[in-house]
């Protein structure tokens, strides 16, 4: 850069002072020229040349044409007659021959054309720019004679390289101070971009490009006036957006309209782990504002699907569920096969019988009601579960036989719903064991009429304080021990703020709480990144 700046700025100077340097020579040399027709013609007019030239006085023409030639500081003034005969010359071997005899022009121009003009030639005082005029007769108006008044080209020429030290001066001056600027820009530039060279800064570009590229995560980044200026394709995949569209140039804004990275890009504080809904779909975001000293010039934001996550823990989840399950009707349908065989060893079969279609009876009366009132086998799948867990608990959850759910949106994600009924459910199962220890109930009822759906989990635990009613749904706040309790209930409100549902908590006649659910089919989601 200083090499490349340092060229243009001698090449800018040198072409400026070469056209500075001919502009002036060719000024100076018109100026003298000039000079010397104006002293040419003032010495014409003069009274006392042409009484001269009439009287044909070459004494007193020759010494009045020395006082005028060092009066004006000319190198010659020349006098001659109507035929351009000198009168008058500093060289007296010169005078009575022809005035054409210096430079070959024989002063036509002005004897017989009556012109006064600037010529440059080279005569027996050496080149010299020449101004010459026409000596009119003051009487007749006749032309009597020409004067030529000469200043030595030397004499230009040492004007010009006078002038010319000066201007090389100024312009070595500039140049000096122009690679002195080039210095100092690059040197800026240079600590701007951090020491790189401009191959390395595309290098890292082509890599930093690939690395962006190469995350697995979602990354926008905003500058200052909250346009995206950054995305890679996980952003698209994760938004669920098509691999070409266009985001880079456009309003954040217009793209997420309930973005939050403006709220950072204002306060300069960072969020992190996040859980928002975007898209129908769960993520985890992280937002960082970006610093330029102490200004914020932009907020990167990178986010996940939460339920890559989730997911697996889920599935672990449900393992475990499945094998507790197992395990626990094993123990359960052990102890009754015992019991079977026993009432046949003793020849009770009246009774045996009775025990197995009780049994059958409870479950296909369940998988009855479930395959009626609930089509959707996520859900149904999830309430049988938890029959099964209660039971193993030693309580019982009651479905209400009038409950139905058959009309759920397609668009409800079913592990989320799944996650907050099944929350709210375990929450009353732990709450009535605690309280009522075994025997105790659980009821859950479900209704699809209307624009919500409700979900009503009632218990026969010990009820919750109004006081405490909001608070419960904050994360971490529990009142079973530990600090992996208080998770429930907040993740529960969570869904219900980004669905635009609600949840009532109300105190039982008898003892107990109820949870009344309401998620709207049409629900008011609120998408931030």
């Amino acid at each position: 850069m200083i090499l490349t700046l340092g060229l243009v700025s001698a090449l800018q100077t040198a072409l400026i002072g070469a056209f500075a340097g001919y502009y002036l020579s060719e000024s100076l040399y018109d100026e003298i020229g000039q000079r010397a027709l104006m002293v040419a013609k003032t010495v014409a007019a003069t009274p006392a040349v042409i009484e001269g030239i009439r009287a044909r006085d070459r004494a007193g023409l020759n010494d009045l044409a020395r006082r005028l030639a060092e009066t004006n500081e000319a190198l010659f003034i020349v006098i001659g007659d109507d035929q351009a005969i000198r009168l008058a010359h500093p060289d007296p071997t010169r005078l009575g021959h022809s005035m054409a005899d210096d430079d070959g022009d024989d002063g036509s121009r002005a004897l017989k054309q009556g012109q006064a003009y600037v010529a440059r030639a080279m005569g027996s005082l050496g080149e010299s720019m020449r101004g010459k005029a026409p000596v009119r007769d003051r009487d007749a108006d006749a032309i009597i004679g020409i004067v030529s008044v000469g200043y030595s080209v030397n004499q230009v020429e040492a004007t010009i390289q006078r002038y010319n030290f000066v201007l090389y001066g100024v312009v070595g001056l500039m140049l000096l101070v122009s690679i002195v600027a080039a210095i100092i820009i690059a040197g800026r530039f240079k600590r701007a971009i951090f020491g790189l060279e401009p191959e390395e800064i595309a290098r890292l570009f082509q890599e930093r490009d690939a690395t962006l590229q190469s995350v697995r995560e979602g990354i926008i980044a905003i500058n200052r006036d909250g346009v995206i200026t950054t995305m890679n394709r996980a952003a698209l995949d994760t938004l669920g957006l098509a691999p070409d569209t266009p985001l880079a140039g456009r309003p954040i804004l217009e793209v997420l309209p309930e973005s939050d990275l403006l709220t950072v890009l204002a306060s300069g504080v960072p969020d992190f782990d996040r859980e928002v809904w975007m898209r129908n779909r769960q993520m985890v975001v992280n937002r960082l504002p970006v610093r330029q000293g102490d200004d914020i010039i932009g907020v990167v934001a990178s986010f996940r699907l939460r339920n890559e996550v989730d997911q697996v823990s889920r599935q672990l989840t449900r393992i475990q569920q499945y094998a507790d399950t197992l395990r626990s009707q094993t123990h359960e349908y052990s102890n009754k096969l015992h019991t079977i065989a026993g009432l046949i060893q003793i020849g009770a079969t009246s009774d045996a019988l009775n025990l197995i279609g009780s049994e059958v009876s409870d479950h296909q009366a369940l998988i009855h009601l479930l395959l009626e009132a609930v089509p959707d086998p996520v859900i149904a799948g999830c309430l049988l579960g938890k029959y099964n867990r209660a039971r193993e608990m030693g309580l019982t959850l009651v479905i209400d036989p009038d409950s139905q759910m058959a009309d759920v949106p397609d668009d409800l994600p079913r592990e989320q719903l799944v996650s907050v009924l099944g929350n709210l459910i375990d929450n009353a199962l732990e709450a009535t064991r605690q309280h009522t220890g075994e025997g105790g109930r659980v009821t859950l009822s479900m209704t699809d009429l209307g624009d919500d759906l409700i979900f009503e989990v009632e218990d026969q635990g010990a009820g919750i304080p109004e006081s405490e009613r909001t608070r419960i749904f904050e994360k971490g706040v529990s009142s079973k021990a530990g600090d992996s309790h208080g998770y429930g209930l907040h993740l529960v409100s969570q869904f219900l703020a980004r669905w635009g549902g609600s949840v009532t908590v109300d105190d039982l006649p008898d003892g107990g709480s109820r949870f009344t659910l309401y998620l709207p089919k049409r629900p008011d989601r609120r998408d931030s990144l």
